[in-house]
């Protein structure tokens, strides 16, 4: 870790672990939150990440240990068997913003228990709605533990997951994919393990699942057009702004979460798999040189994008104006991303267009 002066953030971990009530976790993240938003202009952007994101994994075990403590002081008594609580989306990439919001979920040991499944979905419930009240926004996709489909018993995940992977429409590998950015965070690492085993198995036993994932891969919004301009938003409130979410952000981390699936690599975080990838030399290392190059860019431009305080919490649309970034550096950096993702995505169609001609 190279952030100047880490003493703030050793307390604020420290508060974070030692809260004891809902309203002293939320005070820890937002004092959290100051230092991390004061220290961001001058601290290494892997290094501000990593420390930002350490705070989301902190926060969220803490949480997940109180609701247990009040699930006893209840009357529910401590967990009846053991359990994990796992992360998904930007959490499970270890890539999550100051405003990202819920993608998470449960996976249950399956051990015979009568009231196993009316604890884990009060507890479940409960859970996502002490992350709300700490600033983590309900995923508006439903992908969060307060939902069935998303807090299972490892039986059923495994069941579930197999289902997906046989069935190649648009949906089912959707969860899928969602499913591949799975990350421990808190009660029985054990059970994360297996899970991911479970998981990965699927790919081995399935050679075409990777043209499946690689079809919902290569869907997304033009960023640049046919001179090589930058497209930005047309109409609404944010008309002439720029999308960093969808625009580029989400096309690189499909793409590279694709590589990733095809060859194997375990890793979640978008940076590992690419690193990892190149060691496998999965693809040209140029072009994952240039993926890299366009992914910090992306990460750089993300955080940069303007939020909103809302009780002592952030608030964050994603879009970045315009005029800001032509007048420094940022738009040619963000044209020669955009162009990095063109020519990746290129890739990727020429590769689903022979593999699906090597299957008819």
């Amino acid at each position: 870790m190279e952030l100047q002066n880490t003493a703030p953030w050793v307390s604020s971990a420290e508060a974070i672990d030692q809260a004891d009530t809902p309203e002293s976790l939320r005070q820890a993240r937002v004092d959290s939150q100051k230092w991390l938003l004061a220290s961001q202009a001058s601290a290494p952007l892997s290094d501000w990440l990593q420390t930002a994101n350490e705070m989301h994994d902190r926060i969220a075990a803490r949480a997940v240990q109180m609701c247990e403590k009040g699930m006893v002081e209840d009357g529910f008594g401590p967990p009846p068997v053991p359990y994990a609580f796992i992360a998904f989306g930007s959490m499970g990439r270890s890539e999550s913003t100051l405003w990202s919001d819920q993608d998470n979920g449960m996976i249950i040991s399956d051990i015979v228990s009568a009231d196993k499944e009316m604890y884990f979905r009060e507890f479940g419930r409960r859970v996502s709605a002490m992350l709300e009240y700490l600033g983590y926004p309900k995923c508006e996709g439903k992908v969060m533990c307060s939902e069935p489909l998303w807090r299972r018993t490892l039986s059923e995940w495994q069941e579930q997951l197999t289902t997906w992977s046989d069935d190649f429409a648009w949906e089912p590998i959707r969860y899928l994919i969602i499913s591949s950015d799975m990350r421990y965070i808190a009660g029985d690492e054990q059970l994360s393990c297996e899970w991911k085993r479970s998981f990965y198995k699927l790919f081995r036993k399935h050679p075409d699942l990777p043209s499946a994932v690689l079809r919902n891969t290569v869907r997304h919004k033009a960023t640049l057009n046919i001179l090589g301009q930058i497209v930005t938003e047309r109409f609404g409130e944010h008309a002439g702004d720029f999308d960093v979410k969808y625009g580029l952000y989400i096309p690189l981390v499909n793409a590279v979460r694709f590589l990733a699936l095809q060859h194997g690599v375990e890793e979640t975080s978008t940076l590992k798999r690419l690193r990892r990838l190149a060691q496998l030399e999965a693809a040209p290392l140029p072009l994952l040189d240039a993926c890299e190059r366009a992914f910090r860019i992306a990460l750089q431009l993300r955080t940069a994008t303007p939020a909103q305080e809302k009780d002592g919490l952030l608030i964050s649309n994603g879009y970045l104006a315009v005029k800001p970034l032509k007048q420094g550096k940022g738009w040619h950096e963000l044209r020669e991303a955009l162009s990095t993702v063109r020519r990746f995505h290129r890739a990727l169609q020429r590769q689903l267009r022979f593999m699906e001609g090597r299957r008819s």
